[in-house]
């Protein structure tokens, strides 16, 4: 297993205003400095980083720029996020057309996996084809990510309709994109990250690792939450898991290098104690 970090905690998740009107311009990103970003995550020995599809965008038409930058750091590109609602016909199209074009750009960058989050709450609430709707529209990201020689795999998200793990059981079957557990927001929607590894261990492609503390659903460095991740650990080295573990922080109040620290030093102890493959890189 690889170990990445993904740089939202480089200022934090917004989305483009300019989505508002013009669903197909609607990326996600950080607005911190990504070269401070690559710089402290390789510093501390992670190999990789995860970055918005936003962010690899800004990069389009100066490629050259973002691929010294990983280079400069020691760091790969693991992963580019993205995500819609997917489940509105008369949009689907535009939202699948800024999947394709992070598609084309995490290939460019020498990205392994599509992640992909979504799946709308209507305000009416849901509705009995809405996961039926998702399912279809993600077969259309693996579609689209396999064009790319990218590997797709969905993330459920806390405010979508996969939250929970009867949510989750209700979509897996309706599609065959792959599994990307997100431990702070299986445990947050009321699942056992562990037991959801272990029951979608043949669909796993990616992995991001989040600590949470359930109570307030604040999220955390790992180790500092309620997550079980001797059980996580456990249960990825069950299946035979090989792919990148991507820790995650959607924010924190202080330096974010600190707090990508504090999750590199838990996990480094926790995978020598349980046996997995622990990386090289030094913390300094």
């Amino acid at each position: 297993m690889r170990l990445g970090y993904h740089t939202i905690t480089w200022g934090g998740v917004v989305g483009d205003a300019t989505g508002v009107t013009s669903i197909k311009d609607l990326f996600y990103r950080v607005n911190g400095p990504m070269n401070r970003a690559f710089a402290d995550i390789a510093s501390l020995g992670y190999e990789g980083v995860e970055m918005f599809d936003g962010n690899v965008a800004d990069y389009a038409d100066r490629p050259d720029e973002l691929r010294d930058l990983l280079a400069d750091a020691g760091v790969v590109l693991a992963a580019v996020y993205t995500g819609g609602n997917f489940i509105y016909p008369d949009i689907l199209s535009d939202e699948l057309h800024r999947v394709r074009r992070a598609a084309e750009l995490a290939a460019l960058f020498g990205a392994d996996s599509l992640v992909v989050g979504g799946g709308a709450r209507r305000a009416s609430g849901t509705t009995g084809g809405d996961y039926a709707a998702l399912g279809s529209a993600l077969d259309l990201v693996t579609d689209i990510a396999e064009e790319h020689g990218l590997v797709a795999c969905y993330h459920p998200h806390l405010s979508t309709i996969v939250e929970s793990p009867d949510e989750l059981d209700r979509l897996m079957p309706l599609t065959r994109i792959g599994f990307c557990p997100d431990t702070a927001h299986l445990t947050a929607g009321g699942g056992d990250p562990a037991d959801l590894i272990r029951r979608y261990a043949t669909r796993l492609r990616h992995v991001h690792l989040k600590d949470v503390d359930v109570a307030t659903t604040h999220f955390l460095p790992l180790g500092q939450g309620d997550v079980n991740f001797d059980d996580v650990i456990a249960a990825l080295n069950e299946s035979g898991y090989d792919g990148w573990i991507v820790v995650e922080l959607d924010s924190f109040e202080g330096d974010p290098r600190e707090a990508a620290a504090t999750s590199k030093k838990y996990l480094d102890t926790l995978l020598a104690t349980a046996g997995g493959t622990l990386p090289s890189g030094e913390i300094r």
